[in-house]
């Protein structure tokens, strides 16, 4: 039996990456099977619309207020985000989100299987023009 060593981390205060859509991302733990981030996208701005080549992912929204937009083939939809919600991304899913309010729009995120690189992602056409920092 192969056993793996537990792991421990604080979420760091400045990201330490920027996901494909555009978001800040905080790398937290992860397994053999699964990793997991915080994600966060500044007040009044929207991410890139993207899809995942290999993996599926579960968010958990900790805070600010926005909407996620979700498309499988002919079956699209919004919902509203806010903290407390939770919503899958299963594979070949697009989507892209939105930050409304004073405060940036926050979630963890468990990828499965983990996150794999940088040529994971590919932009799609979304719901809305993204809006990011330069």
């Amino acid at each position: 039996m192969v056993v793996t060593e537990f792991t421990t981390k604080q979420l760091a205060i400045a990201r330490e990456a920027v996901a494909p859509d555009g978001s800040d991302v905080r790398v937290l733990p992860g397994l053999r099977c699964g990793g997991m981030a915080h994600f966060e996208l500044a007040a009044g701005k929207t991410s890139k619309a993207v899809t995942h080549r290999t993996v599926e992912e579960i968010w958990f929204f900790l805070g600010g207020h926005g909407k996620m937009w979700r498309k499988q083939g002919s079956r699209e939809e919004t919902v509203c985000v806010e903290a407390g919600v939770s919503l899958t991304i299963p594979l070949g899913t697009h989507f892209q989100f939105r930050s409304f309010g004073p405060e940036p729009l926050s979630a963890v995120g468990v990828t499965m299987p983990p996150w794999p690189g940088e040529n994971e992602a590919n932009e799609v056409k979304g719901a809305w023009q993204p809006v990011l920092d330069a």
